[in-house]
């Protein structure tokens, strides 16, 4: 078929033979990992994703708010695999999968490409949920992504500066200086803190016609403590940091509406509130990626409302014993949507794969280990649960900040990050401040095409019909500006000659 490639044709050149092909989507922490678990099996493993870095996921918030920059946390995953010398990466985002052919069909720009597999792993992860009012997401962005990182950089920074524009005229702006996090678990409660630290600490002696410190940063949920998985005493200790902190919160509200100047609030009394802002960020919920559904209704495993499939106890879909799911796409013994499980899950994935190949007997159930959960508040103050152990105070953020550099892909990426952490943490410097109106406003102008950045890149047989007809005007006009740029070299009629009157 024209325009498709097939990736089972060049693992079978490049070899001679075929040998067991493994398919995994998604370069998360579940797809990485996989891949890696695999590199010694005698298989060739084919990783599909949409994005061409890992995402440390955790850190996007340091992104937003100017203490990281994006390949920090990003490196490219094609130098993360370099050395891995059975895997390939493949950019696009998958459209299908057939699980009776045993083919992912993936998609760029219009591209498709078609990869067959005899095991397939399957880590596509989770996006932001709006439970089920996704207009939401136009005024106020998720944190997911790199894109809505370097969007939500742009929003923040850019309402000082708008707010700094309207006071020297005189104006309120009161909307531009009040920020509001909606979702107190614990990307809210992160970003919710670095915001107030921004405003209050390093930008206060930035602008002269606003008063950063008079900022106001509110974190909003419908649920009636903060942290509820980190259980009531640390939720409260949280909440109260956060209050010294100077961010108000408000709980047991549920965000009714968001547009372009604030949001609405609805209590369990009744009572509707609406707080007007220009800066918005949701980290209120999860929804799994929709292949969730393309696997449920292809072997009739249930979905749960956050669009998470049931999975056996070996992780694979019910019939299909070649294909795992892992991470945050999965429904199984109440298993929180960590990076500890899809982690682990891989691995596991990983050696039923090898195990198979080798003749050897299963491990049993998959075996979720908690390694415990951990959020970061302000500088010097995170809370941490470890098994029993609960912790807060300057010895949770130290714990915090170990197992964070630890997890981060790549000996420069830590050194540098450990870099940003001294300036921010010790000082009150933010490295990474810069902001433009794109990033800004592309996601919002991509969506207005009707087949998003497809629509901007030219078919293969219309941009080489075009072409000749280019070559030739272009060709004409660059000899002629060239033949002028000469002429008036040669004749020296470039600018006034010394000693020439003005007459």
């Amino acid at each position: 078929m024209a325009g498709m490639q097939t990736e089972q044709d060049h693992a079978t050149s490049r070899s001679g033979e075929t040998r067991h092909q493994v398919v995994v989507i998604g370069s998360g922490f579940g797809g990485l990992f996989g891949t890696k678990a695999l590199r010694r099996s005698d298989v060739d493993v084919t990783m599909v994703a949409k994005t061409t870095h890992h995402l440390f996921q955790p850190l996007l918030y340091q992104v937003a708010t100017g203490i990281l920059s994006e390949g920090e946390i990003a490196p490219p995953t094609r130098e993360v695999l370099s050395g891995q010398d059975n895997a390939q990466v493949l950019l696009g985002e998958v459209s299908a999968i057939d699980l009776e052919r045993r083919t992912v069909t993936s998609q760029v720009l219009g591209r498709e490409t078609v990869s067959s597999y005899d095991s397939l792993i399957v880590a596509a992860g989770a996006g932001q949920s709006y439970f089920g009012n996704d207009q939401f997401a136009e005024f106020a962005p998720g944190m997911k992504s790199i894109d809505d990182a370097l969007e939500l950089r742009g929003r923040i920074f850019g309402a000082f500066e708008l707010a700094e524009l309207g006071a020297k005229r005189g104006d309120n702006v009161d909307h531009l200086l009040t920020f509001i996090v909606v979702g107190a678990g614990p990307t809210g409660v992160e970003m919710a803190g670095q915001i107030a630290e921004l405003a209050h600490r390093t930008l206060k002696r930035d602008f002269r016609s606003i008063n950063t410190r008079s900022a106001r940063v509110v974190l909003v949920d419908a649920a009636p403590q903060v942290l509820p998985p980190f259980g009531q005493k640390l939720g409260a200790a949280t909440k109260t940091e956060l209050e010294r902190l100077g961010v108000e919160v408000i709980l047991g509200a549920m965000v009714t509406d968001v547009d372009e100047r604030g949001i609405e609030m609805k209590f369990k009394d009744g009572r509707v509130e609406r707080i007007d802002t220009v800066t918005k960020i949701w980290a209120a919920g999860v929804q799994a990626s929709p292949l969730g559904r393309t696997l449920s209704e292809q072997t009739g495993a249930p979905l749960d409302r956050a669009g998470r499939i049931s999975v056996n106890p070996d992780l694979t879909l019910p019939g299909h014993p070649e294909v795992f799911v892992v991470g945050d796409m999965i429904s199984l013994d109440n298993l929180p949507g960590v990076a500890q499980v899809a982690i682990q899950g891989a691995k596991y994935a990983a050696e039923e794969i090898d195990r198979r190949l080798k003749g050897k007997p299963s491990q049993g159930p998959f075996k979720y280990f908690d390694k415990g959960s951990m959020a970061i508040i302000s500088r010097f103050r995170a809370v941490a649960m470890v098994g029993k152990l609960r912790l807060t105070g300057v010895i949770a953020w130290l714990m915090w900040l170990a197992v964070h550099l630890f997890y981060i892909t790549g000996f420069k990426n830590r050194i540098t990050a450990v870099l940003h952490w001294f300036v921010s943490f010790l000082g009150r410097g933010r490295s990474e401040r810069t902001t433009t109106e794109q990033q800004i406003f592309a996601r919002t102008a991509l969506a207005r095409l009707k087949g998003g950045a497809a629509d901007l890149v030219s078919e293969p047989g219309a941009y080489d019909a075009a072409r000749s007809l280019l070559e030739t005007t272009r060709r004409a006009e660059l000899e002629a500006i060239a033949a002028e740029e000469a002429r008036l070299t040669d004749q020296h009629e470039r600018g006034i000659k010394v000693g020439r009157s003005a007459s």
